[in-house]
């Protein structure tokens, strides 16, 4: 376990159709982990438990006040072994805090983009502006961020764009990862026939570019380098799961620590903290709920599958 998800809101501005439910009914902000809560865990993960990356989701974690604060505040943790702090967003308003977000010390950005066709990327969206999320990748690049892009492919929706997202993240220079559609909507689109798998993702890939994989390592996404100078990853949860090497673990805004996106284990940490909970016992919690894992997508099914969805997840 040496990487954390750790969502600080289930809000967004966006309603992604793999992500978001339609109608979303947010948690209450009473039950909402404050910064100092987030502060005391990340302490735990980091120094008790070898946490190295702390990876700030959502939702839309820019739609809560003062992330850069947080970011530098979790800074302090990098003297007990935290070496990255990285954002994930939709990028919407990434132009308007990219230089705090700099100058707090956070690493690396990672943003959704799944399509290039502002018509499409609104439809997916739920009427988001691609001019925002590309003024946000640009933003974030000026001020000296890394960016990697995000795209989810859903056949019959985007998998057209396989080519053309590879096209302008090659002409870019930027790294780029395509996803698998997986189960974790709450509006119940998901199924089998509109995964785009990654044997078809590269073999779209290959029509136009020479394709060299890389060893695959203990990162979710297989790499690819296209015609020897960007890095493509391909994120097979549902065709090639990576169960047996994931070494990630999610809180959510909430403060339930969940092993895995498929799992039904969890364990509240917020409810035990705010009860009086010492570092011990919160340590002995996540520690349970970590060794318990289990193998995820790889062994169950979509009919066992009963879970929260993605943007209460954190991604």
């Amino acid at each position: 376990m040496k990487k954390l998800r750790l969502s600080l809101t289930d809000r967004c501005n966006y309603r992604c159709v793999y992500c978001m439910p339609e109608c979303p009914e947010w948690g209450v902000k009473r039950e909402i982990l404050t910064f100092e809560e987030i502060e005391r865990l990340a302490a735990i993960f980091v120094s008790r438990l070898g946490v190295e990356q702390i990876r700030i989701t959502g939702g839309e974690p820019l739609v809560r006040r003062n992330v850069a604060d947080l970011v530098e505040r979790l800074g302090a943790l990098r003297r007990a072994g935290l070496r990255r702090i990285s954002v994930s967003t939709n990028g919407s308003l990434l132009a308007r805090y990219a230089r705090d977000l700099a100058g707090a010390g956070l690493n690396d950005v990672n943003v959704s983009l799944d399509s290039l066709s502002a018509g499409r990327f609104e439809e997916i969206t739920g009427g988001g502006r691609l001019g925002d999320t590309l003024a946000g990748i640009e933003s974030a690049r000026k001020v000296g961020l890394p960016v990697k892009i995000n795209s989810v492919m859903i056949r019959g929706v985007n998998d057209e764009e396989v080519l053309p997202m590879a096209r302008w993240a090659y002409q870019e220079n930027l790294p780029l990862r395509f996803i698998e559609f997986m189960p974790l909507d709450s509006r119940g689109l998901w199924s089998p026939d509109k995964v785009l798998s990654e044997r078809e993702i590269i073999a779209k890939l290959q029509q136009e570019f020479a394709v060299l994989a890389e060893a695959r390592t203990g990162d979710p996404a297989r790499y690819f380098v296209l015609n020897g100078r960007v890095r493509v990853g391909i994120i097979s949860t549902v065709s090639n799961p990576f169960c047996a090497t994931c070494d990630r673990i999610r809180l959510t805004a909430d403060g339930r620590l969940f092993p895995c996106l498929f799992s039904p284990l969890k364990t509240d940490l917020k409810k035990a903290m705010r009860a009086g909970g010492d570092a011990d016992d919160l340590e002995a919690r996540i520690f349970a709920v970590v060794t318990a894992k289990s193998s995820g997508f790889l062994e169950r099914s979509v009919e066992q599958h009963t879970h929260v969805s993605m943007h209460v997840l954190g991604g």
